[in-house]
């Protein structure tokens, strides 16, 4: 696997010459600290690279916004300076979507992100950079951020774990936020046991036992899924270790994750008022239009659609502890292609209601191309639903590294 250190005695020594020549076909970073080095602690000698909307101390803190170009952070994120104080070398800044209110990572003013899967494919969004630099192996952990799947999507787009921790229970200082009720930051690695390390150290993680019935998955969901990732998920059905319960929701997932949408799109309408408006994209612009223009009558049903959504989650879960889903209706796809609406319908239900949710690797399509698995489970019981995360990971032994990323050192 390539490798983005090098020994120098007893020292180990970022190579930045070597991470950014693997990153030029990729564009996954958008700037790199030359400064950085491994301190010491739990996280030492791991590499960590850090979405563009999360502040990190003197690097641009651009928020993938022509608007916020010149920015530059005047001090770490909350989450940042704990990886950091545990010994982490924060190499630098990732691309993203811009205003990370998007599905792709093809970025108007940064460029698009490769999928290092199949160059020319989308790593997914917001937070293409951060799955794209991980599965290439650039850095070991990347943050991201998540407002309805934006960390999930991509770890499934390009064959990697991800985690999204109840909002409640990571910190939003130093984010730039999408919507505060539905966003967090959340991070990615190759492996869930570092992946589970970085989550304990950057957010509340709870070791309360579930208590479970067995698993819950939905028994309708009316997403149009590709057939690989349906027989993928049939197949993980079939073999679960635990009684499998199917529940449904009182709405449709699309309709679910277009109240999601819109309750996005008026809080960042609102947020970007002030802003240069000739410094947002015109496709930018037109996503802020939706939720403003909704009527009254129609968003208080968007709210009670939420409501009712988060409240129908959280009593699932209590119940059952753990609820298992595809990560995502599809593999990754074309920059070329129109990214399809429904890439978060399964993702949004966690951050609806502020659960925690891990995405693992489940197999792959015919490509082949990664897909995902994902586990919702209950706040403070987060070593649980790793637990869990480890079963099927272990069943199912899918993660694999891209092919042109292997042995490149």
């Amino acid at each position: 696997m390539f490798r983005n250190w090098v020994r120098r005695g007893e020292t180990q020594v970022i190579d930045f010459d070597a991470i950014e020549a693997a990153n030029r076909p990729l564009n996954a970073f958008t700037d790199f600290d030359r400064r950085a080095e491994f301190g010491t602690g739990a996280l030492s000698g791991v590499t960590v690279g850090v979405k563009a909307s999360v502040s990190v101390k003197n690097m641009p803190w651009t928020a993938g916004c022509d608007a916020y170009r010149n920015r530059i952070a005047d001090k770490d994120a909350a989450v940042v300076a704990k990886l950091r104080d545990e010994g982490a070398a924060i190499v630098g800044m990732l691309n993203m979507e811009e205003a990370a209110l998007g599905a792709k990572t093809d970025n108007p003013y940064f460029g698009a992100t490769q999928n290092p899967h199949n160059i020319g494919y989308t790593p997914g969004g917001s937070s293409g950079g951060s799955g794209a630099a991980v599965a290439a192996g650039l850095c070991d952990v990347a943050l991201g951020t998540d407002t309805m799947g934006s960390v999930r999507i991509p770890a499934a787009y390009c064959g990697i774990y991800a985690f999204k921790p109840a909002q409640s229970a990571v910190s939003q200082d130093g984010l730039e936020i999408c919507e505060a009720s539905l966003d967090c930051i959340g991070p990615m690695a190759r492996s869930l046991d570092l992946l589970q390390s970085v989550a304990e150290i950057m957010s509340d993680f709870g070791d309360r036992d579930a208590a479970s019935g067995g698993t819950a998955t939905l028994a309708e969901h009316g997403v149009d899924c590709e057939l690989s990732v349906m027989e993928n998920f049939r197949d993980i059905l079939r073999e679960a270790d635990r009684p499998l319960s199917l529940i449904d929701l009182s709405y449709p997932l699309s309709l679910i994750r277009f109240a999601g949408f819109i309750k996005t799109s008026r809080a960042m309408a609102k947020h970007f008022t002030d802003v240069d408006q000739q410094r947002l994209s015109p496709a930018f612009r037109k996503l802020l239009t939706y939720g403003p223009k909704r009527s009254a009558e129609d968003w208080k049903e968007d709210q009670e659609i939420l409501a009712i959504t988060a409240a129908e989650m959280q009593a699932v879960i209590e119940k059952h502890g753990h609820m298992i889903l595809p990560t995502t209706p599809q593999p990754a796809f074309p920059h070329s292609e129109t990214a399809p609406a429904n890439q978060a319908d399964f993702t949004c239900l966690a951050n609806i209601a502020n659960l925690p949710a891990v995405s693992i690797p489940s197999g792959n399509d015919s490509t082949p191309l990664p897909l995902g698995l994902q586990i919702i489970g209950k706040a403070g019981c987060e070593a649980d639903l790793f637990a869990t995360a480890q079963r099927y990971d272990r069943k199912l032994a899918a993660y694999y590294r891209p092919d042109s990323y292997l042995d490149r050192r």
